[in-house]
């Protein structure tokens, strides 16, 4: 009984972490996460790009 409890707990994780994925992607966010990423909308999310907004240098950002 206890098995059965913990795998019902771990699917309704997993199915909500998949159910967050799937309608992010369907807002259009391209990196999923990130807090910039409807702003950003090319997909960079390493770090240059969104460094660059805060008003950081490229170098101070890697």
């Amino acid at each position: 009984m206890e098995n059965f409890i913990i795998i019902v707990i771990l699917l309704c994780i997993v199915s909500g972490i998949i159910f967050y994925l799937y309608k992010a992607k369907k807002r259009g966010e391209t990196c999923i996460g990130c807090p910039y990423a409807k702003q950003c909308g090319s997909g960079q999310c390493g770090g240059e790009y969104h460094g660059s907004q805060r008003g950081m240098s490229e170098k101070t950002n890697r």
